[in-house]
């Protein structure tokens, strides 16, 4: 893999660019919030997943993705998101799932029991599930947290990919050596996708890239 933050690992090809490009050229529309299995739309179409502990950027991203700076709503308040949020692309070939954050510090044990549940059983549940984008804030680093919910993938064998968010805010050598030590980290854990993609919903880094990763598994699993 290469060192160069600005390659993102690899180099998406330019239809795969311009698939990404075209998917989200259209209107993305929230269409429910979940607190349990049994509220949860027909498994009828792909579907992938945005994952991170609290205040990683996870709504900003979504927002940069879909190309709607309110889609999803953006709080300097960890733990807002505390359901499964859907989105339904404009052809309907795709929903896009926020997670709810982990890691808080703030929130009442039976909240976190309780939202710790609904990921569970969303992961181990869900068939059309394609993949997870795991938010990995790019001045951070993976954290203990982090790691709990890779283990958590592990053993629910559902694919996951990293994703190094607000990789504006360090330099381009500190990046570089975040991301080494993420592919590194990566590397010994079975449902990890390895290549790892950096971005910035402030500047627009990256998400093109992005882009391309989630049209090339609607391409795959349609």
């Amino acid at each position: 893999m290469s060192d160069d933050p600005g390659n993102n690992a690899t180099t998406q090809t330019g239809e795969m660019l311009e698939a990404g490009d075209e998917l989200f050229k259209r209107p993305t529309t929230f269409i429910m919030s979940v607190a349990d299995l049994e509220g949860l739309p027909p498994a009828d179409r792909v579907e992938i997943a945005l994952a991170g502990r609290s205040n990683v950027g996870k709504s900003s991203l979504i927002n940069a993705i879909v190309r709607d700076g309110a889609l999803a709503r953006t709080s300097n308040t960890p733990g807002r998101t505390q359901l499964l949020n859907f989105f339904v692309t404009d052809d309907h070939a795709l929903y896009l799932v926020d997670m709810p954050g982990y890691g808080f510090a703030k929130a009442p044990k039976d909240i976190v029991a309780a939202w710790t549940k609904l990921v569970k059983d969303y992961l181990r549940g869900r068939p059309t599930l394609a993949r997870v984008f795991l938010l990995i804030d790019a001045r951070h680093g993976i954290k203990a947290v982090d790691l709990e919910i890779m283990a958590l993938l592990d053993e629910c064998a559902v694919a996951y990919q990293a994703v190094l968010t607000k990789a504006d805010k360090i330099n381009t050598f500190e990046l570089a050596e975040v991301l080494k030590a993420t592919e590194t980290k990566l590397a010994r854990h079975p449902a990890a996708f390895p290549v790892v993609l950096t971005t910035s919903a402030e500047k627009g880094d990256g998400i093109p890239e992005l882009r391309a990763a989630i049209a090339q598994l609607v391409l795959e699993r349609r």
